[in-house]
């Protein structure tokens, strides 16, 4: 943050986080409360089909960008780089610090970075350190010990969960904005 800043005084900088997380038609089973002497009903279904939850969280606002995608790859990857870009504004007038993972496809040379975008990388191994890792235990509450049959069913309650949670800023922001990040 200090070296957008330095480099343009006067533009206004923002710091996000972004990750990716694998959801598939194989349910997440999670514990369940029964009654004594009952034993709980779980559905399981082995299909190995997968879509990929992008998002984009600026913990100190509780702001949010959710994508969709059936993969990843530097393409997509760019092609959501470009489409946050333009979202938040990013350019000459504002500087958008991304702080994300050393993915394979996040540290490609392919990635070309749109104008006001700045790409921060945490160190190896470090996920305690990422506030984009927190909002997967609130998206997953949606699809935990669920079956679905395809993938389309998946991404409809998938967006129906976002879309509830972008309307939470107060519950993003005390999930993802650590005591040590930085204040814009």
């Amino acid at each position: 943050m200090a070296a957008a800043r330095a480099e343009a005084p006067r533009r206004r900088v923002e710091v996000w986080a972004f990750d990716e997380h694998r959801l598939g038609l194989k349910p997440l089973a999670r514990r369940v409360w029964a009654r004594i002497g009952q034993r709980p009903i779980s559905v399981s279904a082995h299909k190995y089909k997968w879509l990929y939850l992008y998002a984009f969280v600026r913990p100190a606002g509780g702001e949010v960008e959710w994508w969709v995608a059936n993969s990843v790859n530097v393409a997509l990857f760019q092609a959501v780089l470009d489409g946050f870009a333009q979202i938040t504004g990013a350019g000459k007038d504002k500087t958008v610090v991304l702080v994300l993972d050393n993915a394979g496809w996040h540290v490609s040379k392919k990635v070309k970075l749109p104008k006001g975008l700045r790409l921060c990388f945490l160190p190896p191994y470090s996920p305690e350190l990422q506030p984009a890792e927190r909002l997967w235990p609130l998206t997953d509450e949606a699809v935990a010990n669920k079956s679905f049959e395809t993938l389309d069913q998946l991404a409809d309650t998938l967006d129906r969960r976002c879309s509830a949670l972008t309307d939470q800023a107060d519950l993003l922001k005390a999930n993802t904005c650590f005591h040590w990040w930085p204040a814009e």
